[in-house]
């Protein structure tokens, strides 16, 4: 097996803790009812079409913020950085992409933005400094799975899909990916996603080895 050169990268559940027990440490804090925000964001229509909105970067997140708010019953203010307050680096993950790219392989972050202010998911994280390309979705007018946006942070890196695996903690991303040639992790259990990733690049990943 010939192995990949390149490795790109979701954010937001991939290189930081998993969103799930985020947002259900939100809905405790505000008093809300488990899987409110599930229901009202991700299983509304309208909810769904607020969050694709934003990820485009067609409304800022302050608008966000404000559409959202009603639907759950809480205050607009900085909602997006409450949402999100529990979410810690995964630096597992941040180790082996660092451990990637000192072997040689180019590394790559996409990822579906959620706004950069009033709150910003990548303060402290340094992508620009530490990784060959950074896509933050709204920059471009696109979102994943959108093919065009796989396409953006291919032409930064240099390479064609059949060249790079791609990791993401959304399925349907990883499914979207594959179909364009990449080699697809769902991310999962950081652990797993090493494990598959030094298969697929052939490189040692963990200080372990």
């Amino acid at each position: 097996m010939s192995h990949r050169t390149g490795l790109v990268l979701d954010f937001g559940g991939v290189l930081t803790t998993p969103l799930l027990p985020a947002v259900l440490a939100f809905e405790q804090r505000e008093g809300l009812p488990q899987g409110a925000c599930i229901k009202a964001l991700y299983m509304d229509e309208e909810g769904v079409r607020l969050t694709h909105e934003l990820e485009r970067g067609a409304i800022s997140q302050t608008e966000w913020n404000e559409a959202a708010a009603p639907k759950l019953g809480v205050a607009p203010d900085n909602l997006m950085g409450r949402l999100f307050a529990d979410l810690r680096p995964e630096r597992s993950l941040i180790d082996a992409a660092a451990a990637a790219k000192r072997a040689g392989i180019k590394v790559g972050i996409l990822s579906n933005s959620v706004g950069l202010t009033p709150w910003n998911l990548y303060d402290g994280y340094e992508l620009d400094a530490l990784y060959h390309s950074v896509v933050i979705s709204e920059h471009h007018g696109l979102r994943k799975p959108d093919p065009e946006l796989f396409e953006v942070v291919l032409k930064q890196l240099g390479l064609a899909a059949d060249e790079c695996v791609f990791v993401d903690d959304t399925e349907e991303y990883v499914r979207a990916a594959e179909k364009l040639g990449f080699a697809g992790v769902h991310a999962q259990q950081p652990e797993q996603t090493i494990a598959r990733l030094e298969a697929l690049l052939g490189v040692p990943l963990t200080a372990a080895h």
